[in-house]
């Protein structure tokens, strides 16, 4: 049986675990955090927006087109595509299945590639980050056999 790969994550943290078979449980294979996704968005720009010189007397202050938290999120989000795009291109994993809250699991979803995406059985948008791994199981026990 192949190994199938669980991402649990928000925009801030991330748990990775395998599961092997029936009977396996859940193991984790890795912890990822990203604190930059719970600064102030204040926090995460470098000054005051940069000044535009247009045609005529006045200037106007640029802003950037996303918002720095949201950036931050997709940095967060393209991290945990690279995880599962390389479990899937090593061989070491046959089947994902993605937790994540739903404007968080669109960001990853932009980020798999084609055959990852492919590999991905079942999604769930919820933020399961703070379940322990026994309720995870019996939140997952529908798509897997722990």
């Amino acid at each position: 049986m192949a190994t199938t790969w669980i991402l649990v994550a928000n925009a801030s943290q991330a748990k990775l675990y395998a599961n092997t078979g029936p009977n396996k449980g859940l193991a984790l294979v890795k912890d990822l955090k990203h604190p930059e996704s719970r600064e102030k968005a204040s926090d995460l720009v470098s000054d005051r927006p940069g000044q535009m010189h247009s045609p005529g007397n006045g200037h106007r202050a640029s802003q950037p087109k996303t918002d720095p938290k949201t950036n931050e999120a997709r940095h967060f989000a393209q991290e945990l595509a690279r995880e599962l795009n390389h479990g899937r291109s090593s061989g070491q994993v046959g089947r994902f299945i993605l937790v994540a809250p739903p404007a968080f699991m669109g960001l990853i979803n932009e980020k798999l590639d084609g055959p990852t995406a492919g590999l991905v059985s079942n999604r769930f948008e919820k933020d399961y980050t703070k379940s322990s791994e026994k309720e995870l199981a019996g939140h997952l026990e529908s798509c897997i056999f722990l």
